[in-house]
């Protein structure tokens, strides 16, 4: 009996083994051509099958693209799940995309606590952004929250301008909620403006493309304007 279970055991590693190699040399074909092929396409960081028989997902950066088992062909989009309709690649960029939120950069924001302030947020804010403001207003809504809010001027010179005239006023919080939800500006101020700099940077470097972008506490990147219903839900599920 032993030594019929030490030979299942050897045939069964065989087979993994056998797999493993079979798929190294796929995740090598796959990455050859397209290298060849498609250059500007950059450099393929994972690969892996997708729910699709035959389709494999390349993950180049944080982005998803799907090819053949030989690189043949390149797939630029999304794979629905219509059972469970759900969208399973941009649930994966999702995860790709998640920022973690300790190593958030929270001396370059200003912070605004509502309640208890237990529920903690960052947020990507233009103040030129008519998205942010309304976005802002139903905040006001939110109760029991730590904001944590980073000026993030991409919308041109004059969001610079304002975005250095609310980072050096007194109250940063409050200059921020004055022009955001009642449209009072602050006045002109000057100090130092290096982490607005850096915060642009930090943006670029985590492809945070529009305003305004939300981390949650878990990593989650929700983008866009959502409402005060949608971010309560979205702290209940995290």
């Amino acid at each position: 009996m032993k030594s019929i279970r030490n030979a299942s055991a050897w045939i069964m590693m065989s087979g993994a083994l056998v797999l493993a190699t079979a798929a190294h040399a796929q995740e090598a074909a796959i990455k050859k051509n397209l290298a060849e092929r498609l250059p500007q396409l950059g450099k393929i960081d994972e690969v892996s099958k997708s729910p699709i028989p035959g389709l494999y997902e390349l993950r180049v950066g944080t982005e998803v693209f799907y090819s053949d088992a030989e690189g043949n062909y390149l797939v630029q989009g999304s794979i629905i799940d219509t059972k469970q309709q759900r969208n399973l690649t941009e649930e994966r960029e999702n995860k790709l995309m998640a920022i973690d939120f300790s190593a958030l950069p929270l001396k370059d924001a200003f912070t605004i606590v509502r309640g208890n302030g237990k529920r903690k947020i960052a947020i990507f804010e233009d103040p030129n952004c008519g998205y942010c403001k309304r976005f802002e207003r139903e905040l006001q809504k939110v109760d029991n929250v730590t904001v944590h809010m980073f000026l993030y001027p991409i919308l041109g010179s004059d969001s610079t301008d304002k975005s250095r005239n609310l980072w050096c006023a007194k109250d940063r919080g409050a200059a921020w909620q004055d022009w955001m939800v009642r449209d009072k500006a602050a006045p002109n101020a000057q100090c130092d403006t290096a982490a607005l700099t850096r915060n642009v940077e930090f943006g670029r470097k985590y492809r945070i493309s529009g305003t305004p972008t939300m981390i949650l506490a878990d990593g989650t990147r929700v983008p866009g304007a959502v409402s005060a219903q949608q971010v309560e839900k979205l702290l209940a599920d995290k």
